[in-house]
């Protein structure tokens, strides 16, 4: 029993200057300094959010599913205008096609980095309703 308490006084007076020497502050004048990074960053705004899209013969508004969503990526570029736009989810073939056509004439206020119009990646949810 007196070894263990021994040892273990022991490697308690060790561990002391380590903890010491780890907590001294490096003042190196060579050090980079880290450079900020800009926080003016805003996200592209629709500018016009109807949507209209007009059903084919045989279509009535009964036929869209309660709670109907397309979701979108794309990209806003410096004008305002989208492009690339991809379906990530899904409602069909012909309600996606309509969505993207849709959006496709949708015009956005450009997001911006420090007040300089930039191209965004977005992701847009479209709620159709009757």
């Amino acid at each position: 029993m007196r070894r263990i308490l021994a040892t273990s006084i022991l490697l308690s007076s060790l561990t002391l200057p380590a903890a010491a020497k780890a907590s001294t502050p490096v003042n190196d004048a060579t050090a980079p300094t880290p450079t900020r990074v800009s926080t003016g960053v805003t996200q592209p705004v629709i500018l016009n959010s109807t949507l209209s899209i007009s059903l084919p013969a045989g279509f009535a508004s009964s036929d869209i599913p309660p709670g109907a969503q397309v979701g979108l990526v794309l990209t806003v570029d410096q004008n305002g205008n989208p492009k690339d736009i991809h379906v990530t989810k899904s409602l069909g073939p012909f309600w996606d096609a309509c969505v993207v056509d849709a959006v496709n004439h949708f015009h956005f206020r450009p997001g911006t980095i420090d007040n300089q119009p930039i191209p965004i990646d977005m992701n847009l949810t479209v709620n159709i309703a009757r």
